[in-house]
């Protein structure tokens, strides 16, 4: 008997468990939010100029979209939207900007929550050079011409 309860309770605990890592994916109608481009390359970035970026966010369903949250990956990235919610078939835009405070490679995650936890994932990414220390030599053929004339 102590052994069909244990081979009962066994049996029960590995069907719990594969039920758990089991997740139905029923789709009804069109995704809540589609991003024109999930990543953006912004090549080469002098040190110390701030840049910025604009995703485009569509709601191609016909329920609301409410942006709930919109976090970066580090503090050198500042994402900014509307707080507002999106109409079906509208859309909107989220602005990522980035400080090139750290010279080389950076590739920086944004996450954006919405509707009662979903999320999406955009991208950033770039190369930051050295600012040049002193500035550009002066053109000494401006001055000939002037003389000249």
């Amino acid at each position: 008997m102590k052994t069909l309860l244990t081979l009962l309770a066994t049996a029960v605990m590995v069907n719990l468990a594969i039920a758990q890592g089991t997740q139905a994916s029923v789709k009804t109608g069109p995704e809540l939010l589609v991003l024109k481009e999930t990543s953006y390359d912004f090549s080469k970035i002098q040190q110390g100029r701030p840049v910025t970026h604009e995703f485009v966010v569509t709601n191609p369903s016909t329920d609301t979209l409410k942006i709930e949250d919109v976090r970066a990956s580090c503090g050198c990235t500042t994402p900014t939207w509307k707080h507002e919610p999106v109409a079906p078939n509208s859309t909107t835009k989220i602005t990522v900007g980035y400080n090139a405070y750290n010279e080389g490679p950076f590739e920086k995650t944004i996450t954006i929550t919405y509707n009662g936890g979903q999320t999406k994932l955009m991208t950033i990414k770039g190369t930051v050079f050295k600012a040049p220390t002193t500035p550009a030599p002066e053109n000494q053929g401006v001055d000939l011409l002037k003389k000249s004339n």
